[in-house]
C-alpha cells in the first residue's frame, strides 16, 4: 500500500462523506496525506473534517446537492479554488429507495434515488472530469452496490440505479483511459451502516429486527458477517492509489463472498 509519503500532496472529492462509508473513506485518504474535500447533504461533513484535523491532517467540508446540477457545477470550481486541484473522486453518496415492488413504490421515490445515485454520479463526474484531466494520472472510485449485479427482493430503484453505475463505470473507463483517467467501481455487500438512517427513523423494535434480519443473512455469506466501513474504505484507498495504477474498468466485490453463491436476502 502506498505510504503517506506518496499520496501526499494529492486532492480527494468524497461525496456522502459525513458518515458511513464515505466517512471512513475520508478518514482512510486522510491518513494517507491526502488532502480531502468532504461533502454532503447534512452537516456531518464538519464532523467528519473536524475529526480529521484533530490529527493535525488537511480537510475541507462543503454542503451540496449533487442532485442537482448548479450546486454541483459550484462545488467543484470551489473546491478546486480552495484546494488548487483535484487528484481523486469517490462518488460514494446515496440513498437506499423505497421498500417494495416495483408497482407499489411512489414515482417521487424511483425519481429521488435515481437521482441521487445515478444522476448525482453522473453530474459529480461531469464537472470534476476537467480537474481530474488536467492533473491525470487521476482516479474515479464509484461506489455501487452488490445489489447492482443481482436481482436484490424489493429494491428495483436502488437495484437500477446501482447497475447504471457499475456499467457506467466500465463505460468511463473505455473513454477516460487514454486520457489518463482510471475508472473503477467498488461494491459494497453487507457493511455495518444504516444507509439513509432508515433504522434510526423506526421504532426500536422495528430497527432491531430489520438488524437482525441483515445479520442473519450476512451469516449465511462465506465470510459469515457483515464487514465494517474501514474494510470497505482501505479498498478505495487502494483503487485510488498508484498501487493499482493498471486497474481500470475493474468491478471490484467488497462482500464476503455473498455474490459467489446463492444469494438470501
Amino acid at each position: 500500500m502506498e505510504t503517506e509519503q506518496s499520496m501526499s500532496g494529492r486532492v480527494a472529492l468524497v461525496t456522502g462523506g459525513g458518515r458511513g462509508i464515505g466517512e471512513a473513506i475520508s478518514l482512510s485518504l486522510a491518513n494517507l496525506g491526502v488532502t480531502v474535500a468532504v461533502c454532503d447533504i447534512h452537516d456531518g461533513a464538519e464532523r467528519v473534517v473536524a475529526d480529521i484535523r484533530s490529527k493535525g491532517q488537511q480537510a475541507n467540508a462543503y454542503l451540496c446537492d449533487i442532485s442537482n446540477s448548479e450546486e454541483t457545477s459550484r462545488l467543484l470550481d470551489t473546491i478546486t479554488t480552495d484546494l488548487g486541484r483535484l487528484d481523486i473522486l469517490v462518488n460514494n453518496a446515496g440513498v437506499g429507495g423505497a421498500h417494495g415492488r416495483l408497482h407499489e413504490i411512489d414515482v417521487d421515490d424511483w425519481d429521488k434515488t435515481i437521482g441521487v445515485n445515478l444522476r448525482g454520479t453522473f453530474l459529480t463526474t461531469k464537472y470534476a472530469m476537467p480537474h481530474l484531466l488536467h492533473q491525470s494520472p487521476s482516479a474515479i472510485i464509484n461506489i455501487a452496490s452488490t445489489y447492482g449485479i443481482i436481482g436484490a427482493p424489493f429494491a428495483p430503484a436502488y437495484c437500477a440505479s446501482k447497475g447504471a453505475i457499475v456499467n457506467l463505470t466500465r463505460q468511463l473507463a473505455v473513454d477516460y483511459g487514454p486520457l489518463g483517467v482510471r475508472v473503477n467501481a467498488v461494491l459494497p455487500g453487507y457493511i455495518d451502516t444504516d444507509l439513509g438512517g432508515r433504522r434510526a427513523s423506526l421504532p426500536a423494535d422495528q430497527a432491531a429486527q430489520m438488524l437482525q434480519r441483515r445479520e442473519e443473512s450476512a451469516a449465511l455469506q462465506p465470510l459469515g458477517r457483515q464487514a465494517t466501513t474501514t474494510e470497505v474504505a482501505r479498498v478505495v484507498a487502494f483503487l485510488a492509489s498508484d498501487d493499482a495504477s493498471f486497474m481500470t474498468g475493474s468491478i471490484v466485490t467488497v462482500d464476503g463472498g455473498c455474490t459467489t453463491t446463492f444469494y438470501h436476502g
